[in-house]
């Protein structure tokens, strides 16, 4: 298993669906407000291993950069089921980050299939992707906290 999905094995989940009765929530460990600032935390890590591969040499890359795709499919799917369980300014950030995730997904993906100016400008792409995915979800992470003030007072 390469470094990066050694890195994010255990970040990548979905989140618990607000249906699930709070015994279940407290068996997996995730409480539903937690969900988001996981996926949050899970797309750093995928912003994070991009970059880091966007720095090495196209060889040493390769290998790394096979899992990018799969992952931000997978955080993808991941932030559209947490829609349902999110205010309206939150819900919209994850619509713009569900966005970006695919178009990194796709950047990613023609990376591995180019070489030279072609995969660079695929790799800045599939990183400034990354970044703006993180900023969404950080932007609905601040939405879903402004909306539950008192929930969240004395935590």
């Amino acid at each position: 298993m390469s470094q990066i999905q050694n890195q994010n094995v255990k970040t990548v989940s979905a989140p618990i669906p607000a249906s699930k009765a709070p015994a279940e929530q407290a068996k997996s460990g995730i409480r539903v407000k937690d969900a988001l600032e996981q996926s949050r935390v899970a797309a750093q890590v995928l912003h994070r291993a991009l970059s880091d591969a966007a720095v090495r040499q196209a060889g040493a890359v390769t290998a790394d950069l096979e899992a990018i795709p799969q992952e931000a499919r997978a955080l993808a799917v991941s932030l559209k089921k947490s829609l349902n369980s999110e205010g309206e300014a939150a819900k919209n950030c994850l619509v713009g980050a569900v966005t970006h995730l695919e178009s990194l997904e796709k950047h990613a993906t023609e990376c591995l299939k180019s070489s030279g100016q072609a995969f660079e400008t695929s790799v800045q792409q599939a990183v400034a992707d990354a970044r703006a995915s993180v900023q969404k979800v950080s932007k609905a992470l601040a939405e879903q906290r402004a909306a539950r003030p008192s929930q969240d007072m004395g935590k």
